[in-house]
């Protein structure tokens, strides 16, 4: 891609001195409490027989403020510890809610996985690394406390899209970056995930940082390639080479610097716009990959 699609692509993302995936008159929505942004209305299916939910599971408290999840498990009981996903929405880090992902942790758990579906502080309540160091805490959450719910903390994954992507990729990548930690609670246990699925994810945010308000300094902290190295986590990218809202010459600039760190990394062009999970048409595609990538990841028989 050349460079002039880029600095008008990041005039689209960037608004009010943030990276966001949505227009203004979206923002203002967002601002009123409704999920409007690019990726449209999440898809909404009915919780299978199979699967049980824990409901607003407080994960991380920063003073009086409260973040939680839905912890998605499979009713049969295992013989041995399950590994867990966790699953990231999207939204522009500006809107959304821990329901918007619910039908990919619904779908994880139906498949044998436990999956945490997790709400992060979103801007402009707080500013980066904010929502970075929320999902980390959610990390050190399911590791925490692995033993109370049968699952393994040896094996643990995370799926999300935009937004959400670019957070699991930081899952991924930032496991040795200090900056990043916070303290939402369980610092002593580590944040380090063994698998990731990324969806549409902005790789690359020094890409935008001229144009955003955002420091060189600050987009390279929260920018996936800074942290690669060969003990990143094995990825799995899904973009569509149609998308007009992340370019998928982010996830190609992951894969190189993956492959080049010797990661196991893979890319799959999903023929879909942007917000390729929420269409009904490639939901199953999504999943099937990303249940395939996870069980040969985590040792899922």
């Amino acid at each position: 891609m050349t460079r002039q699609p880029l600095l008008t692509l990041a005039v689209v993302l960037f608004t009010t001195g943030v990276f966001c995936t949505q227009p203004a008159a979206a923002q203002e929505k967002a601002k009123k409490g409704k999920a409007a942004d690019a990726e449209g209305q999440p898809l909404r299916r009915t919780l299978p027989e199979s699967v049980k939910v824990e409901r607003d599971i407080v994960y991380a408290k920063y003073g009086d403020r409260e973040v939680k999840l839905d912890l998605y498990l499979p009713k049969k009981s295992a013989s041995q510890k399950i590994p867990c996903i966790v699953v990231i929405h999207g939204g522009g880090w500006r809107s959304g809610d821990k329901t918007r992902f619910a039908s990919i942790a619904a779908r994880l758990a139906e498949q044998g996985f436990a999956a945490a579906c997790i709400g992060y502080r979103l801007l402009p309540e707080v500013q980066f690394p904010a929502p970075v160091v929320d999902c980390k805490a959610a990390v050190r959450w399911v590791r925490a406390n692995a033993a109370k719910h049968g699952l393994d903390p040896d094996r643990i994954g995370a799926i999300g899209g935009s937004a959400g992507g670019h957070l699991v990729a930081m899952l991924g990548t930032s496991h040795a970056e200090p900056k990043l930690e916070g303290d939402g609670g369980n610092a002593s246990v580590s944040s380090r995930v063994q698998a990731v699925v990324a969806m549409a994810t902005p790789a690359d945010m020094t890409r935008f940082a001229d144009r955003s308000g955002m420091t060189k300094e600050l987009a390279t902290l929260i920018s996936p390639l800074t942290h690669v190295s060969k003990d990143s986590a094995p990825t799995l990218l899904l973009h569509s080479d149609a998308d007009k809202t992340v370019p998928m010459e982010q996830s190609e600039l992951l894969l190189k610097k993956l492959s080049d760190a010797k990661v196991p990394v893979k890319l799959v062009k999903m023929g879909a716009s942007h917000a390729f999970w929420n269409d009904a048409k490639f939901f199953d595609e999504v999943m099937a990959k990303s249940v395939k990538f996870f069980r040969e990841r985590l040792s899922v028989k």
